[in-house]
């Protein structure tokens, strides 16, 4: 009887860790979307930093005002960079407004921030416009902050690089020193390096060219560097073992998923690295057939908000045959340590 008792009890301990287990992979699941912009609607460009002080995870990407009836891409424009957190490992964000990141007169637009952290300081790389437009123009330039909270930005000014440049991203290399990707005025990736985050030595090689494209994101995984582009079809996938030569791969988020709001491609990711995943973050415009089709104007020369909107994601990057995969439709365990 007492072995019979041990049985059953070493059997109940198996059976609390299977339904645990079970649980887990439950909570664990990603939201549909993970985030909508409770303001304006239209959260894109996400990136997604811990916060060691706070010790949560914060989103944050471009408040574009999409549910403003504005003329034809002002609703691009006038933006602020959105802060939402996490406290529960990314299962829900709470909105937290906008960071105070302006330096000059009036009112102005922030695109696509980057955020690294580096000796007990965090450095945002933001694309800066001055002022607002009603039409794609203005001089993108890249501006430089630093942080010892996620919070409070200091301004240090900007990236002596070349003009028209947007969407930054970095990683510190084994050379010691950081390394910037980011859009050229040609719709390629450059690249440029620094000692110190402040001096920048441009590269003037293009670092990858072919297909038009935005949006670049470095990152490690599986011992190799990659590279995502946004070619406003899904993401493309490049490979590389020293982050200089880079191999074009396939393309991944280019076709529409079916989760609430995901669809139809991803577009301007983050990837966050955490043990063995890769988790891909992006946006999506659920009210069009295609990224690119924004429905035309309206009588009063702007585009309706249901074109407009956009929503947050989160799906996961598999290693396969030696390149990254992704299935956006796939259960994946989605946990933020």
């Amino acid at each position: 009887m007492r072995y019979l008792n041990r049985f059953c009890v070493l059997l109940s301990v198996i059976l609390l860790s299977f339904n645990a287990s079970a649980q887990d992979k439950a909570i664990h699941k990603a939201p549909s979307p993970l985030f909508r912009d409770p303001i304006y609607d239209g959260a894109a460009d996400p990136i997604v930093v811990y916060n060691r002080g706070e010790k949560e995870w914060t989103m944050m990407y471009t408040q574009r005002r999409a549910n403003m009836p504005l003329p034809d891409v002002a609703f691009c424009y006038g933006t602020g960079i959105g802060i939402a957190t996490s406290k529960d490992h990314g299962q829900t964000w709470a909105y937290r407004g906008t960071l105070n990141l302006e330096f000059e007169h009036g009112t102005n637009t922030f695109w696509a921030p980057e955020v690294i952290y580096d000796n007990g300081t965090y450095h945002m790389f933001v694309t800066y416009i001055q002022g607002v437009y009603s039409h794609w123009g203005g001089n993108a330039r890249l501006v430089h902050y630093t942080s010892k909270n996620l919070w409070d930005w200091k301004f240090l000014g900007d990236l002596k690089l070349t003009q028209n440049i947007i969407d930054p991203t970095l990683m510190k290399l084994p050379d010691g020193k950081w390394h910037i990707w980011y859009k050229n005025a040609n719709s390629n990736t450059q690249t440029a390096e620094s000692s110190d985050l402040e001096n920048w030595k441009l590269d003037p090689k293009v670092a990858i060219g072919g297909q038009p494209h935005e949006g670049p994101k470095i990152f490690r995984f599986k011992n190799y560097y990659w590279m995502i582009t946004d070619e406003w079809v899904g993401q493309r996938v490049y490979r590389s073992t020293d982050a200089k030569t880079w191999e074009k791969q396939g393309m991944v988020l280019d076709k529409p998923g079916h989760r609430p709001e995901d669809t139809p491609t991803g577009a301007h990711a983050d990837v966050v690295v955490t043990a063995d995943h890769a988790y891909i973050i992006y946006f999506t415009h659920p009210g069009r057939k295609t990224h690119q089709d924004d429905g035309g104007h309206d009588k009063d020369g702007g585009f309706t908000y249901s074109t407009k909107r956009t929503s947050i994601h989160a799906a996961e990057l598999e290693f396969e045959n030696g390149t990254l995969v992704c299935d956006r439709d796939k259960p994946f365990d989605f946990w933020l340590p």
